[in-house]
């Protein structure tokens, strides 16, 4: 079978690999679609020492090892399954979590979720890396009603806002430094987006969502937006954000803060304004059980199949780009070279 690696620093290819017999418990999945997530394979593809990629990782290890994977979101076909499986037959369209970018993947039952009849290959590939953006969202419980605010504009923050407006959230309000990336979150359902280097990026955002009510004792009411998912994982982004958020507003650091090199006025910021710094890695959930505020992962994956099966959430125009897996070594050194990337999805009937 076919697989994508990254050999070297910058550098993706397709090589063969042995195809996977299923074990018990497990199910091979012949791949349709996969998901770049362009910030985690960005760090993949770039060397980011191996102690930094993950958050059970040694910070003190500066190794960097060869190969490594990129991939984890991805929808496809069953091809065959190890005794006990129950939930899917060869055949089914299923969507997976914890895949890579390989032509047959063998994986944990519960890491696998059928697809609705109604619902594409191409959009279920989504639906792991929706489960990121679902449980930001979830952690700092929005109501329905409340501002909402994300900042990075990439595929997790083009979900978030997706996932934002079907939760509720009025108004929805998109922040990126590129123009291109805000157009987009308009198109997708945004209600306003901004430039957060805009010297009165702050003024604007706390302008749509002031609230009309009188003020009350001689106090004006508080403006500013109650839920901010932060995804770029950048100081000088929270540091902005903050600037734009309600006095007790919840911030969800969904994006990997790598760099622990911040500059922020914690006191006047988050300490005196009572303002929650919520840790959103996907990660940090339960394994079993879901509760209020913190959900599985397969039940976060299915709750985004469901959206997407009864139209509470369109994809749409979602997609920017579609590849070959043979085009993979274009794509990643793309990737590499920085700046905003594209949603991009690698097809793999086209090998």
């Amino acid at each position: 079978m076919n697989s994508i690696l990254f050999t070297e620093k910058n550098k993706a290819e397709l090589v063969e690999e042995a195809k996977p017999e299923p074990k018990a418990g497990e199910v091979v999945v012949r791949l349709v679609r996969s998901c770049i997530s362009s910030g985690t394979e960005r760090a993949n593809l770039t060397g980011v020492p191996d102690g930094a990629t993950g958050i059970f990782g040694d910070e003190n290890d500066t190794h960097v090892t060869w190969p490594r994977r990129g991939g984890y979101s991805s929808s496809g076909v069953v091809e065959s399954t190890g005794e006990r499986v129950t939930s899917v037959k060869p055949g089914d369209r299923v969507a997976m979590s914890w895949s890579w970018h390989k032509q047959y993947m063998s994986l944990p039952e519960n890491q696998v979720y059928r697809i609705p009849g109604n619902v594409s290959f191409q959009d279920a590939a989504f639906a792991h890396i929706s489960t990121f953006p679902s449980a930001a969202i979830r952690k700092c419980r929005l109501e329905f009603g409340e501002s909402a605010i994300v900042m990075g504009l990439g595929v997790l923050g083009q979900l978030a806002v997706k996932l934002l407006r079907a939760a509720g959230a009025a108004p929805v309000i998109a922040a990126d430094p590129v123009m291109g990336k805000r157009e987009e979150a308009l198109a997708l359902g945004a209600d306003f987006a901004f430039d957060p280097l805009a010297p009165d990026f702050a003024a604007q955002v706390k302008a749509v969502t002031e609230s009309d009510r009188r003020t009350h004792m001689g106090r004006k009411p508080d403006v500013g937006a109650k839920v901010a998912i932060e995804v770029t994982g950048n100081g000088a982004a929270l540091n902005s954000v903050l600037d734009a958020v309600a006095p007790f507003a919840r911030v969800a650091l969904l994006g990997c803060t790598r760099d622990s090199n911040f500059t922020i006025n914690y006191y006047r910021k988050v300490h005196a304004q009572g303002v929650s710094l919520i840790g959103a890695h996907t990660m940090a959930r339960p394994d079993a059980e879901s509760s209020n505020g913190w959900w599985t992962t397969r039940d976060d994956a299915q709750s985004f199949l469901k959206l997407l099966s009864l139209g509470r959430v369109s994809l749409d125009g979602f997609v920017a780009e579609v590849h070959s897996p043979e085009e993979c070594g274009e794509v990643y050194a793309r990737l590499a070279a920085g700046g905003a990337f594209p949603v991009v999805q690698f097809d793999w009937t086209r090998i």
